[in-house]
C-alpha cells in the first residue's frame, strides 16, 4: 500500500468526508462566537450565592468542564469538580452550582445524575443542543444555555469551554477574561493558519508529530494548565485516530510512572513521549521535566516537546489543545480511518439500551 503524502490536498476530501478538519479548524471561530453568547446569557441573581460548581458530563461534553477546573484553581475561591460518573455526588445541596453538560442532551450518565438533582435546592444549568436535558430543564424551569453548532460533541469544544468560563465570571468567581478570549482567538487563528492541509509538512509540526507517532505507543505529559490539554491529547489521538494513547501529569508521575521505564523493553522502544510545557510552569516544575527526559533517554523511550504559544494561559493552554486536534487529526489520515465516526462508542450505547 502507498504511503501517505500529508501535503496531497486531494487526500482529505476523499479520507474525511464529514469534515473533522474544517470543524478543527473552526476553533477560534467557536471561542469567539461562545464567549459572546456567554457574556449575553443571563443567570438568576441568586445563584451568586453558591460555594462551589459541579458539572456533570462526560467525554467531549465533560472536557470543557476539565478544562476550567484546570485554569481557574489558582484564581477561583470556590472549587470546580467535574463530575464523570453515573448518579449524583452527596455533596450536592443548596450551595451548588450544578451544570449539566450533553452535547446531545441524553447522556445515560448525565441525566442519571440531573434528575435526582431537581429534587434538591442546588442551583441548577443545563448545556445542552436539545434532547432529554433540555426538555427536563425547560420543564421545571431551569436555564439552558442552547448550542446552536453542529458537530461531534469532541469539535464543538469551544462550546462547552467557554459558555462554563464565562459563568463563572459572571458569578463574580473570576475576573475578566475578555482580554484573554480575545488574545486566544487571535493565536489559534494564526496557529491554524500555519497548522492547516496547505502548509507542507516540513513547516508544520502537527503533520510532523503526527508522523513521529505513526506506528508508535503515544503517551502525553502536563503539568498545571497543561495537563487538562494533555488529556484532551489523549482523548483525541483515541477518537480521531483511533489509536491507543494515554496521558500523566506532573508531579505526579515522577512518583510511579517514571519507575516503569525500562519494562517491558519491547514496549519502551515504541512508546513516544509527548511533553506539553508553557512558560509559566515554576521552576520546580520545569526542574521536573528536565529530570524526566533524562530519565527516559536512558531508558530508551523517544520524546517531543510542545509548548503553549501566547501570553495568557488560556491562550497556551488552547493553543496546545489546538496542536493536538491537528496532530490527532494528521495521524488519522496516515491511518486511513476516518477520523469523525466512534462506531465503537455508537455500538456500545446501543448495546447498553437493549440490556
Amino acid at each position: 500500500m502507498a504511503e501517505i503524502n500529508l501535503d496531497d490536498v486531494k487526500i482529505y476530501a476523499k479520507n474525511d468526508p464529514d469534515g473533522m478538519l474544517t470543524r478543527i479548524k473552526e476553533l477560534p471561530m467557536q471561542c469567539k462566537q461562545a464567549w459572546q453568547a456567554a457574556m449575553d446569557f443571563r443567570l438568576p441573581a441568586d445563584y451568586k450565592s453558591v460555594e462551589k460548581v459541579v458539572i456533570l458530563g462526560m467525554g467531549g461534553s465533560a472536557i470543557g468542564g476539565d478544562l476550567v477546573r484546570s485554569l481557574v484553581q489558582s484564581e477561583a475561591k470556590i472549587p470546580v469538580i467535574v463530575h464523570r460518573d453515573y448518579g449524583l455526588p452527596a455533596y450536592v445541596d443548596d450551595k451548588t452550582l450544578l451544570i449539566a453538560s450533553s452535547y446531545s442532551g441524553n447522556t445515560e450518565e448525565t441525566l442519571s445524575g440531573f434528575e435526582p438533582a431537581l429534587k434538591t435546592g442546588a442551583k441548577k444549568l443545563a448545556m445542552t443542543t436539545g434532547g432529554k436535558l433540555q426538555q427536563l430543564a425547560e420543564a421545571n424551569g431551569i436555564p439552558v444555555f442552547k448550542i446552536e453548532y453542529k458537530a461531534q460533541p469532541r469539535a464543538a469544544l469551544g462550546f462547552s469551554f467557554l459558555p462554563t468560563l464565562g459563568v463563572m465570571q459572571q458569578l463574580g468567581f473570576l475576573k475578566d477574561k475578555g482580554e484573554d478570549v480575545a488574545e486566544t482567538v487571535q493565536v489559534l487563528e494564526n496557529l491554524s493558519a500555519r497548522l492547516d492541509e496547505k502548509s507542507a509538512a516540513k513547516t508544520n509540526p502537527a503533520k510532523q508529530l503526527a508522523q513521529k507517532l505513526y506506528g508508535r505507543l503515544p503517551v502525553v505529559y502536563g503539568a498545571g494548565i497543561t495537563a487538562e490539554a494533555a488529556h484532551r491529547w489523549k482523548t483525541q489521538l483515541n477518537e480521531n485516530s483511533k489509536a491507543w494513547a494515554f496521558y500523566e501529569v506532573f508531579p505526579e508521575l515522577n512518583h510511579n510512572a517514571t519507575v516503569g521505564y525500562p519494562l517491558p523493553k519491547e514496549v519502551a522502544s515504541r512508546i513516544r513521549v509527548v511533553l506539553l510545557r508553557s512558560p509559566l510552569f515554576n521552576q520546580r516544575i520545569k526542574l521536573r521535566y528536565d529530570v524526566t527526559c533524562e530519565l527516559l533517554k536512558q531508558s530508551g523511550v523517544a520524546y517531543e516537546f510542545v509548548d503553549g504559544e501566547g501570553k495568557s494561559a488560556l491562550a497556551q493552554m488552547m493553543s496546545l489543545v489546538m496542536m493536538g486536534d491537528f496532530a490527532s487529526y494528521y495521524l488519522a489520515i496516515l491511518y486511513r480511518v476516518d477520523p469523525s465516526p466512534v462506531k465503537v462508542i455508537s455500538y456500545l450505547k446501543e448495546k447498553l439500551e437493549k440490556g
